[in-house]
């Protein structure tokens, strides 16, 4: 049931315009369009960044805009920054799906085999029959629950902060099958330190080595100075929950992907991995909201992708305004749906008055 690489047509990425220079050393600036409906535009960035936080968004620490390549607006709260690093949270599973890229363009790495999990490897265990792309799909079947509630049984907070913290992998690779690998969708943050350490294995490094990857390969080519990727105790990387960026280096990231992974004419990500990011994956008909592999799809319109984090972190890419918008703050979590809400209401100002 899993999508493929040319299951779909999708909308197209766009190309840097021609003498726009790529963000690698600073932001090119740029204005915003004049036929978008800037009183609007005005009134939702103004209630994002009123003085006193509004209830139903809470705080927002940054928004940083690119349009064309171009930086067209950028807001920060008082205490906040363009040098202020801010919290992934699940923004971190989208640049895990970076690196899986860039693996599997090395040739380390087959998503369509059998994932290099340990736990799984005994006689007759049908979790071998998961694919490194059936993780990347939320889609592996296994029995973990995702819950942020700090009351409610959830096996993420457990991983995260409790028995599972010294090696999230191992933690969530433990667990057994609650459906067969591919029928069901469930979003599950261990499944990506599971992926993450499929990753270390495959380029054959851990802790201090795979951050030296991650630097080398994905954030120093992109210009990317501020990530922190933590690692728990076993030296995975927690791609799950934690690599925290200034909003600008978050920009960056999506400009990478709408770009179709070229930066500065190179290509960093193999061709069709934006594609295979922002593929739809099958879900069962009660599925929260649409995804591809690790990037959620369709916040801000049909074609729109979009790494999405906790407490209200988005990384939003829009083809067809060739745009990028992030937001990080804190959302509490009863209000979690409407930062989506004014990111969409954000992008509509760009579709004309």
């Amino acid at each position: 049931m899993s999508a493929t690489l040319t299951a779909e047509k999708l909308p197209p990425l766009p190309a840097q315009p021609v003498g726009v220079p790529w963000p690698t050393d600073e932001w090119p600036l740029g204005d915003l369009p004049p036929n978008m409906d800037k009183a609007r535009f005005a009134r939702l960035m103004g209630h994002a960044f009123a003085a006193t936080p509004p209830a139903d968004l809470g705080e927002t620490f940054g928004v940083v805009i690119v349009k064309g390549g171009r930086l067209v607006h950028e807001q920060y709260a008082a205490d906040h920054g363009p040098d202020v690093t801010c919290p992934s949270w699940s923004k971190a599973k989208s640049i895990t799906h970076a690196l899986a890229g860039i693996l599997a363009g090395d040739g380390k790495l087959d998503i369509h085999g059998a994932a290099d999990v340990p736990e799984w490897q005994g006689a007759g265990d049908p979790r071998r029959a998961i694919t490194l792309d059936l993780l990347l799909r939320m889609s592996s079947g296994l029995a973990f629950r995702e819950d942020y509630v700090p009351e409610h049984p959830s096996d993420v907070i457990e991983m995260l902060w409790g028995a599972g913290k010294d090696d999230t992998a191992q933690f969530a690779a433990s667990f057994p099958l609650a459906h067969e690998p591919g029928a069901y969708w469930s979003y599950a943050s261990g499944t990506t330190n599971i992926v993450s350490r499929c990753l270390a294995r495959a380029a054959g490094a851990h802790g201090s080595d795979f951050e030296a990857f991650m630097r080398a390969r994905l954030f120093e080519p992109l210009g990317m100075t501020s990530p922190e990727p933590k690692f728990d105790a076993a030296g995975t990387f927690i791609g799950s929950s934690f690599c925290f960026c200034t909003p600008r280096d978050f920009a960056r990231f999506g400009l990478l992907y709408l770009r179709d992974g070229v930066w500065e004419g190179k290509r960093l990500l193999p061709e069709g991995w934006a594609d295979y990011a922002r593929r739809p994956t099958w879900q069962q008909a009660d599925a929260e909201n649409p995804y591809g592999a690790h990037w959620w799809l369709g916040i801000a319109g049909d074609g729109s992708f979009s790494a999405n984090g906790y407490e209200g972190q988005y990384t939003v890419c829009v083809p067809d305004l060739d745009m990028v918008v992030v937001r990080n703050g804190k959302t509490p979590l009863e209000q979690r749906e409407n930062p989506r809400a004014w990111i969409a209401e954000v992008v509509d100002c760009f579709r004309g008055a």
